[in-house]
């Protein structure tokens, strides 16, 4: 099933051709919304092929499918609105110093997307997924990766989206189809290939993230590679909720059987009676989950082989030992660790890196500063949260202080709730500093639009020659700031 370097090309060649095809946005929109509609008409046979290549179960992959329809269908109205265009006018003034000319500017497609294809997301992160859909509404064709966990999944949605160009007369190729390594390092090198988008390990995504930047004509990838979404349960939050911070954490360390990107997966809780608390909760909660399975035997052993390698280091405990639960299964469990360890010797490095799989480490803090030396040592990540007392959050204390502590290390900070559970908004940010992601965007919410845009202006340009969209009459009603004044 491995493409070749010749079927790779085809693909994106066919995809390049098909650019003209979306340079409707009605039509765009159009397409879109069928895709989900042809999605949800399918949904019983996608769900029955998606569990039989995940085990990821019916229920799971019911509401994962019902998520990327509505992902489709609410790029669809972003497309019909135009605000993503960012439309600008200025007309001349010669009394500006220096005089400004007439400049018109808005955005304009990339060209053809590279999309890779995440193991533990077949629906969200795969062939109609986020990125797939955010670039096709930015008028961009995509060639998908597939992922070898679900390339019989992969195939069907495909085909399914192709039925959805058809009916509005555009192109098969405007969504290509590669399996394999080798095609994947292909793709990512193809001269018509204008940019890329990526979700899974920090090895694979570093490689083709150089191999982006390594080409004669560098091209944006934006890349998701890993994530620790650190959390701080300040001291007067556990003393006020420690049984239920416990359980809570559970539920989302477990949640997907710890497959989520979002998983927490280093926990500063305080050292002391309230603590203690927490930790019982958590171990009595975690100790009820059962064992379950992996997306495939490799993540099963990295998770194993990763999990036994943590606890052979000195003053690191297992009240609930994860590990191997049968021949295909795992079982969850947690780490601790006092803080200090953390804090300041290279040999806990481990600690700090993410373990794919239902486990998290506990690092228990003495003080407020010994915390904040764990933090200053950890890397970019999609998401930090903190946990505190009813007057910390209402302002007293160092609520403030922690907020600003987390600010920097993630895409997005949670105050009193659990990272597990990316909402599809327009104000979602679903990204962080490296190595959570190589770039500053989102690949879930609205704004993931602008990965697959560029701006051009045009100066002096005659009005019947402009786009529609840069005309001063704006026939098609599209949001524009105009000589300085917001218009919608």
């Amino acid at each position: 099933m491995e493409a070749t370097a010749q079927e790779v090309d085809e693909a994106v060649r066919a995809a390049h051709a098909a650019r003209g095809a979306l340079a409707d946005r009605t039509v765009r929109a159009a397409f879109l919304r069928t895709a989900a509609d042809l999605l949800e008409g399918s949904r019983e046979h996608l769900v029955e092929a998606a569990d039989a290549e995940t085990a990821l179960g019916p229920v799971r992959l019911t509401g994962e499918l019902a998520r990327t329809c509505y992902q489709l269908r609410a790029f669809a109205d972003i497309v019909d609105e135009g605000e993503f265009l960012g439309v600008v006018i200025n007309h001349p003034d010669d009394t500006a110093t220096p005089p400004i000319p007439d400049l018109r500017r808005y955005k304009v497609p990339l060209g053809v997307v590279a999309v890779y294809s995440a193991s533990n997301f077949p629906f969200a992160f795969s062939v109609a997924g986020g990125d797939t859909a955010s670039a096709l509404a930015a008028g961009c064709p995509v060639v998908v990766k597939a992922h070898p966990d679900h390339p019989g999944l992969s195939e069907l949605v495909a085909s399914v989206l192709r039925r959805a160009a058809a009916r509005h007369d555009i192109p098969d190729g405007v969504l290509g189809l590669v399996h394999g390594f080798e095609a994947g390092v292909e793709l990512v090198k193809h001269p018509l290939v204008a940019a890329a988008g990526f979700t899974g390990s920090v090895r694979g995504g570093r490689a083709l993230f150089d191999a982006a930047a390594a080409r004669p004509v560098p091209i944006p990838f934006h890349g998701e590679l890993g994530s620790l979404n650190p959390v701080v349960v300040t001291e007067a939050a556990a003393a006020e909720r420690a049984e239920a911070i416990g359980t809570g954490l559970a539920g989302s360390m477990t949640l997907g059987v710890g497959q989520f990107c979002v998983k927490p997966g280093l926990v500063l809780a305080p050292a002391g009676a309230a603590g203690d608390r927490l930790l019982k909760s958590l171990t009595d909660a975690v100790s009820d989950t059962d064992a379950g399975v992996l997306l495939d035997h490799r993540m099963r052993d990295n998770f194993v082989a990763g999990v036994a390698e943590r606890t052979e280091l000195p003053d690191v405990d297992a009240p609930v030992t994860p590990g191997s639960g049968g021949e295909h299964t795992v079982s969850p469990g947690f780490l601790t660790v006092p803080a200090r360890r953390l804090a300041a010797e290279s040999e806990y490095d481990l600690l700090l890196e993410e373990c794919f799989g239902p486990v998290t480490v506990v690092a228990r803090y003495e003080d407020q500063t010994e915390a904040n030396a764990v933090l200053a040592r950890l890397p970019g990540n999609l998401t930090a949260t903190v946990h505190l007392s009813e007057e910390e959050a209402a302002g007293e204390g160092r609520g403030a202080e922690i907020l600003a502590e987390l600010t920097p290390l993630a895409g997005r900070v949670l105050v009193n709730g659990w990272p597990t559970g990316v909402a599809v908004a327009p104000a979602q940010h679903h990204g962080g500093p490296y190595p959570a992601t190589t770039s500053t965007s989102t690949s879930v919410g609205g704004t993931a639009i602008e990965r697959w845009l560029r701006p051009v202006a045009y100066q002096g340009a005659p009005e019947a020659l402009l786009p529609p969209e840069l005309r001063d009459d704006n026939p098609l009603g599209v949001p524009r700031r105009y000589d300085g004044r917001l218009e919608r």
